[in-house]
């Protein structure tokens, strides 16, 4: 099977599919600091071509990494990154920030933060139940049509959340958790399918059952490629809308899931993956 290695964002923004997921890029200490740089540079060097952080990841401090390690950035190297949570100091650490002056600062911090006039896909981390939906999609449209954002997207939505936001402004993107053996959400990824939106599977890579495992390793050995390529080639061949994220603060596996796209799976070789995620 052949996969598509990039694709469209909105219709007109191209990127690797196989892009890089920044979470776990966390500047703790200098040593890491020098750490996550370096594993920013070289998923560059290695022609990644989108890179996913949020303000959440750090408080600000992921995306201030990405600035100091890769700005000025290449002319086709595209940083998205998620707003629409704040920090708190009690319960969960964190809270639904879906007020229109709220997602306003919160671009503007993220502009600042990443050394950008523009920000070519900025996703809304979590639709925020206390705020009605149309206020939130309203104010990053308006922040769209101001010039500060260029395409606007979501992520952890339901098949209805997504119709509904629509309704109100063009969704580039949905990121929402899915892998080889957590499938929940294919009826969103259906729905993108049908409207050509991004799908951006956060936890793209995930343990199954020992039996599905197997069948992993199976593949991997036959396909010449480790068990995180496969899965992430699956990811692929999966669907031509899928742009994986994976994220690492390891060169070695950085370079093993950017190879990814360069391992093609057979019709036989899908299907038993397939299979062996439906009976996880």
């Amino acid at each position: 099977m052949t996969a598509l290695t990039t694709f469209r964002i909105g219709g007109d923004l191209d990127v690797r599919r196989l892009g890089f997921g920044a979470m776990h890029l966390r500047p703790d200490s200098a040593e890491a600091r020098a750490t996550c740089i370096a594993v920013a540079r070289r998923a560059v060097e290695l022609g990644v071509t989108l890179i996913d952080t949020a303000h959440m990841y750090g408080w600000g401090a992921n995306e201030d990494l990405l600035a100091e390690a890769l700005h000025p950035y290449p002319e086709k190297l595209v940083i998205a990154t998620k707003v629409g949570i704040r920090r708190t100091t009690t319960g969960e650490g964190w809270r639904h920030a879906g007020e229109p002056a709220d997602l306003r600062a919160q671009v503007d911090e993220a502009l600042r933060r990443l050394r950008l006039d523009r920000i070519e896909l900025l996703q809304l981390h979590r639709l925020d139940p206390g705020v009605p939906l149309a206020d939130q999609l309203g104010a990053l449209r308006d922040l769209r049509d101001e010039g500060k954002v260029g395409r606007i997207g979501l992520s952890e939505v339901t098949v209805a959340e997504l119709v509904e936001a629509r309704a109100v402004v063009d969704i580039a993107s949905v990121q929402n958790r899915y892998n080889l053996f957590d499938r929940e959400h294919e009826p969103v990824l259906k729905a993108c399918e049908a409207a050509g939106i991004a799908f951006l599977p956060w936890r793209p890579v995930a343990a199954g059952t020992s039996g599905a495992r197997a069948e992993i390793a199976a593949v991997a050995k036959e396909a010449d490629a480790t068990p995180t390529q496969v899965a992430l080639a699956w990811l692929l061949a999966h669907s031509q809308v899928i742009l994986p994220i994976p994220g690492t603060t390891s060169i070695p596996h950085l370079e093993e899931n950017v190879a990814s796209d360069a391992v093609h799976l057979t019709r036989n070789q899908y299907d038993r993956l397939s299979r062996a995620s439906e009976t996880d």
